[in-house]
């Protein structure tokens, strides 16, 4: 299972991002309210255009740094599996910060396509502290588990800085050539920050045979320049009302996305 294999060439995905689940420390006591409004955003966006989406726990600030609890995981994989019956386009899920093998697990057992991973090989300094590459458990698990699911892994991550000393290139490398990522991307430094065109096709160069994807930032003026080079895009902000993260799927700013996209 590869990138290209889910979505083709020059996709747009938005995400779905979660109102706090059970055990975070803004759960609100309702699944049924973060079901309704996961399933009202990823209508929006399919109905709008978009090609796929994410699934992500974005409400469950302040993230855990490593593995996940067992009712984030149970929680994920009733709002997955729930969409699934809902949506004809491939779903993916990211489980924040970096629980790479909870996502995979999801993403088997609800039937979603591909699943994005914060720091997959390598290390990061970020706001949950120093996280480590878990590549060998996810792959690992991917094998026992034979699910058809492809791995979307970020290169220096947003909200993170590298170790001193670490190149952009050979992180991208590790993470396809020993990190047996699917798919790269490549992000602003935070949440709706703007990703350099020059960064991507700095990855793209490095590994030319290896969808990569922008991860934040793109705009209806900025989409179609980042589509010149890269092979697809993930959109969250720019499609929420206000351009706020967290807050619902905007209809008419969907429209106007995916207008941008097809002109011309």
């Amino acid at each position: 299972m590869t990138a290209t294999d889910v979505f083709g060439p020059k996709a747009v995905v938005g995400m779905v991002h979660l109102l706090p689940l059970p055990g975070s420390a803004g759960w609100g006591g309702s699944m049924d309210g973060v079901l309704s409004r996961a399933t009202l955003d990823a209508r929006t966006l399919v109905d709008g255009g978009l090609h796929g989406v994410v699934v992500e726990n974005y409400g469950d600030v302040p993230y855990f740094p490593g593995p996940v609890p067992a009712e984030t995981v149970a929680s994920m994989a009733a709002v997955v599996t729930a969409l699934r019956g809902e949506l004809d386009v491939p779903l993916g899920v990211n489980v924040l910060r970096n629980d790479g093998p909870a996502a995979l697990a999801v993403a088997a057992a609800a039937g979603a396509a591909f699943i994005r991973v914060n720091v997959h090989t390598g290390s990061m300094f970020t706001d949950q502290g120093l996280i480590q590459g878990r590549a060998h458990e996810t792959l690992r698990l991917r094998a026992t588990l034979r699910a058809s699911v492809a791995v979307f892994a970020d290169v220096f991550v947003k909200h993170a800085d590298p170790p001193a000393g670490t190149r952009l290139e050979d992180a991208a490398r590790d993470a396809c050539q020993r990190g047996l990522a699917d798919a790269l991307i490549v992000s602003g430094d935070s949440t709706g920050r703007p990703t350099d065109p020059a960064v991507v096709t700095r990855v793209k160069e490095a590994v030319p045979d290896v969808p990569v994807w922008v991860g934040s930032g793109a705009t209806p003026e900025t989409a179609r320049l980042h589509l010149r080079t890269a092979d697809g895009l993930i959109v969250g902000s720019a499609l929420q009302r206000d351009g706020v993260a967290g807050r619902p799927v905007d209809a008419e700013r969907v429209r106007r996305f995916m207008d941008a996209v097809s002109a011309g």
